[in-house]
């Protein structure tokens, strides 16, 4: 080709350069808009749900956030371990009370009233009504039958104060003096809170402003026969009436089904028991032929009702002493609480079910 041929182009180097890089510059930009590192996390799905969890982790407050649920508590067997190494620490450095009756609340609550709580709630199934009439604060003396050949009901009746009160009073017990000649159950009964049925702990226990509790029927009420069921038994000279109305401390009647037949006593060997020191020997079905199969007490359903308190405040100091006063105050306990019981049998449908 000659330059001077007019029909010769000349390809100019540098004219068009300009629209090639147009060209390339939007090849890049597309290519960066296709490319995952380039676009923001609301455009990219993960297969299989994996682009939220990316996005939770990537998210301003993470996993531990404030929207991270809380820390677990402690699960049942880790809440047992720490009570119990608590409770070792506080008896080996002597970080607990006891009163001038041997009563260990620190004991009581962390030994004694769980072992007893197993009977009430899964064996006794134990239902509690009236627990209102129960002061608050300040003495009273709780009155209630005795039934069932050795004393559960006045265990049960323990618990349902302590467990089912609004403030979880102590229900301090007044027990034969039998119970604390025993080697064992004596000195446990009074680290529990018990003491003796005399006039004198009476007075005390009320004067020191306790819930008191007292079974007039005694010994006559625990080993009654099975045929005398649910009938009271004579309620002795009414001391329990003249402690109350020395401390002015209001009376509580308390009626208990159920006690009676835990061991249903079908007779009394005397000869035996009076060789044994005891006040009577029972016979049930089950002992003594069972062996110590004989000493589960059958699981009855019970009933524990507190009646309305009868008021002392209006006696004067003298009536303590009175004799047809003390009479009437006793009869008109023993009579609620009679009449009670036969209200709670009405509604109590079997023996074991309820």
């Amino acid at each position: 080709m000659v330059a001077s041929d007019p029909r010769a182009k000349v390809i100019p180097l540098h004219s068009n350069s300009g629209r090639a890089g147009q060209r390339r510059a939007a090849q890049r930009a597309a290519g960066a808009r296709r490319h995952p590192s380039m676009q923001s996390p609301s455009a990219v799905e993960a297969p299989d749900g994996i682009g939220a969890v990316i996005r939770e982790f990537e998210s301003p407050h993470g996993p531990s956030g404030p929207s991270a649920p809380a820390e677990q508590t402690p699960n049942e067997l880790a809440r047992r371990i720490g009570a119990l190494a608590e409770f070792v620490r506080k008896r080996m450095v002597g970080d607990y009370a006891v009163d001038e009756f041997g009563f260990d609340p620190h004991l009581n609550n962390a030994v004694f009233l769980p072992l007893l709580r197993g009977l009430f709630n899964s064996w006794f199934r134990v239902e509690v009504s009236g627990i209102e009439n129960l002061p608050d604060t300040g003495a009273a003396l709780v009155v209630a039958n005795h039934a069932g050949v050795l004393p559960f009901d006045g265990l049960m009746a323990s618990v349902a104060v302590h467990d089912q009160h609004p403030l979880h009073r102590d229900l301090r017990l007044l027990a034969a003096d039998l119970v604390f000649d025993l080697p064992v159950v004596g000195p446990a009964a009074r680290k529990a809170g018990h003491t003796m049925a005399c006039t004198d702990d009476a007075h005390r226990l009320l004067a020191a402003g306790e819930l008191t509790a007292v079974f007039p029927e005694g010994y006559k009420g625990l080993g009654k026969r099975f045929k005398d069921r649910y009938k009271l038994q004579r309620f002795g000279r009414g001391g329990f009436v003249s402690a109350a109305l020395r401390s002015k401390a209001p009376i509580v009647p308390c009626s208990i089904v159920g006690s009676e037949e835990i061991y249903p006593m079908v007779a009394d060997v005397r000869l035996l028991a009076r060789l044994l020191g005891l006040p009577y020997f029972p016979i049930t079905p089950l002992f003594p032929a069972a062996g110590p199969l004989g000493l589960v007490p059958l699981p009855s359903k019970w009933y524990i009702e507190f009646g309305e308190p009868i008021p002392t405040t209006d006696y004067d100091e003298s009536a303590a002493d009175d004799p047809m006063i003390t009479f009437e105050l006793t009869d008109q306990v023993r009579e609620t609480i009679q009449q009670t019981l036969y209200q709670l049998l009405t509604r109590r449908r079997n023996t074991f079910f309820g």
